[in-house]
């Protein structure tokens, strides 16, 4: 006769060995990769060496929902990643999807955030070029680092992100330039005819008119990023208001008045001036008397700017354009808002 005691260990042992093979089994089914990140390959969670020297490694959060962007500028992006997700498709008919894109337009609206969507939006990791640690005395050293670069992203599916990019693409017919520059910008190009359309290449420039012509025809799509216009201004205070939870005292018309001509880096400091102000306050102020003291203060340093003449400082990086007459570079939205500034002083009294 079987002993009592050593069954009822069997059976423990049973209900043990049981437990631990259902957890492996719904460890293995969290572990598997989500929809979206299975259409690519996976890619290593830490560059190696030989590849982080050249790149930033960009942690990627924000999504196309996040951007505040003009109707035109966010169907080209939409398209793009729309594009870039169902390459399976586009290659079930022997079409390569799209994969060059490059940013033109004034600092501080948005080309960096768009590339982090659209690595976001992609699942891929962003990887942000370091040009300093590829461009070398040496030409054959610098070509070997772009190689290098390139022959890893290729093999890693990635969005490879040029910020700055007129710094490496310049006109090889600019006289100017030395021998140096026209070879690096050869090099370049020689690489990114090499990278396969399962990788992502984005460039930001500021000033498009400095890139070479060659440069030009290796992007697929060429997207302007603009200033934000008044639609936009009020979609982002609106957006604004709605995240502080109560009235910001002032309406979106007189936020896209006052923001007129101003880059999105601007808007965003404004309202980030605002939420500062809120918390240092420890609830002293209302979200509307905290707008309104930031408001005023951001009128009386443009009446100052109005004032000494450097309209043009802010939206060229202390730089007027070239050929642009120093003082009148946005000097209309400007002195609207000052109209406006003195209106509402006098109003006031």
């Amino acid at each position: 006769m079987a002993n009592p005691n050593i069954r009822g260990d069997r059976q423990a042992l049973k209900r043990t060995m049981d437990a631990i093979i259902e957890a492996s089994r719904a460890s293995k089914q969290e572990s598997r990769p989500s929809p979206q990140s299975s259409l690519f390959a996976p890619v290593p969670s830490e560059l190696p060496n030989g590849i982080s020297e050249l790149v930033f490694d960009v942690p990627a959060h924000k999504r196309l929902s996040d951007l505040v962007l003009s109707a035109n500028l966010k169907e080209s992006i939409e398209e793009f990643i729309y594009e870039f997700s169902h390459a399976s498709l586009l290659r079930e008919h022997s079409v390569e999807p799209r994969h060059t894109l490059l940013l033109i337009g004034p600092p501080g609206n948005g080309k960096t955030s768009l590339a982090e969507v659209i690595a976001s939006e992609l699942s891929l990791p962003l990887l942000s070029v370091r040009y300093d640690a590829i461009v070398d005395s040496f030409l054959g050293e610098t070509a070997n680092r772009f190689r290098r670069l390139i022959d890893y992203v290729a093999a890693n599916p990635s969005v490879l992100f040029f910020d700055e990019f007129d710094a490496v693409g310049k006109d090889r017919g600019d006289s100017q330039e030395t021998g140096e520059i026209k070879r690096v910008v050869s090099s370049l190009l020689v690489q990114l005819d090499r990278l396969p359309s399962h990788s992502v290449v984005i460039c930001a420039t500021n000033h498009p008119e400095l890139l070479d012509k060659a440069v030009w025809r290796r992007f697929e799509v060429r997207v302007e990023v603009p200033l934000p216009g008044p639609s936009e201004l009020k979609e982002w205070f609106q957006k604004f208001e709605r995240s502080l939870g109560a009235s910001a005292g002032i309406d979106a018309q007189e936020f896209a008045d006052c923001m007129a001509g101003e880059s999105m880096s601007e808007v965003e400091a404004f309202t980030l001036d605002v939420r500062r102000r809120l918390i240092l306050s420890r609830g002293k102020l209302t979200p509307a008397s905290a707008a309104r003291e930031i408001l005023g203060r951001w009128q009386r340093r443009l009446r100052k700017d109005l004032q000494s003449g450097n309209y043009g400082s802010e939206i060229s990086g202390g730089k007027a354009p070239e050929g642009a007459e120093t003082g009148k570079t946005n000097a209309r939205p400007r002195a609207r808002r000052n109209l406006r500034a003195e209106k509402d002083a006098g109003g006031a009294k």
